[in-house]
């Protein structure tokens, strides 16, 4: 899966300006349950998230919030860093929204 993101990181991203800087960010949902995804413009994708026109897992836990960003600089490191936090437990990922909140 990383050779695939790494492949694509060659390519521009659609929508995406030259120079953008990525995000990685998570979404508390109403359910309870976290959604992480990456962007060049969080308030964007929060809107859409918000609006159900983001992904179908969030389109049905509306409204989300979101309790997480962290900048990673470019689409590959962004990507691998989404890989990396969605392969962690919930309670890795509450502890490091809890960090962050620290500050």
């Amino acid at each position: 899966m990383l050779r695939t993101m790494k492949a694509k990181e060659e390519q521009p991203a659609p929508n995406a300006t030259a120079g953008a800087i990525w995000f990685l960010y998570i979404l508390g949902c109403c359910d309870g349950s976290l959604y992480t995804g990456v962007t060049t413009d969080i308030d964007r994708r929060l809107r859409e998230h918000q609006e159900g026109t983001a992904s179908r897992y969030t389109r049905t836990r509306r409204p989300v919030v979101l309790v997480y960003q962290e900048e990673c600089g470019t689409r590959s490191r962004s990507l691998s860093r989404e890989c990396a936090v969605k392969s962690l437990s919930r309670r890795r990922k509450e502890e490091i929204i809890l960090n962050a909140m620290a500050f």
